[in-house]
């Protein structure tokens, strides 16, 4: 079962590499992997996608509170979340698909942020289904290069990384 996790750290050099070593040392392959400061401070969120089932995952969160910066761990998979990802998507034009293009974008809610003679930059936010349903629509107009941030996540409702 694929797991979101949300490490609330110390913004100190090093947490990132000591959570993710975590992970491999144990064997486990963090699927999406997303990192940024806080409204507080010297606080940064790790926003982690990793498949395992609840027992291993129990294990991972014991495991990661051990490590001196980390200050909560939530496994956002277990209670109601919001979560979104970027993609940035170059994808060829010519004078024949460009109007196509710019309605598929349409119609996923992209924006078009760069236009050049033979290509177009298309930015998206969403669900991961969301953009891979994208990526797919836009595959037969021969995609050139795409970028993703991975997912973030936050909880709904009151609770938050103070608690």
């Amino acid at each position: 079962m694929q797991h979101t996790i949300s490490v609330i750290v110390a913004d100190r050099a090093g947490v990132l590499t000591r959570v993710s070593g975590l992970f491999s040392r144990r064997g486990y392959n963090i699927e999406s992997l997303a990192v940024g400061e806080t409204d507080l401070p010297g606080i940064s969120r790790i926003t982690l996608v990793v498949n395992g089932d609840e027992r291993v995952i129990e294990q991972v969160g014991k495991q990661l509170y051990k490590l001196i910066d980390v200050i909560k761990v939530l496994d956002l998979t277990e209670e109601e979340y919001v979560e979104r990802e970027l993609i940035l998507i170059k994808v060829r034009v010519d004078k024949t698909t460009r109007t196509e293009i710019i309605q598929i974008a349409n119609i996923f809610r992209a924006r078009i942020v760069d236009m050049a003679p033979d290509s177009f930059i298309i930015e998206s936010t969403g669900s991961s289904s969301k953009i891979k349903a994208l990526e797919q629509a836009l595959v037969p107009y021969r995609i050139t290069e795409i970028v993703r941030t991975g997912r973030i996540a936050l909880g709904r409702g009151k609770g938050g990384y103070l608690l």
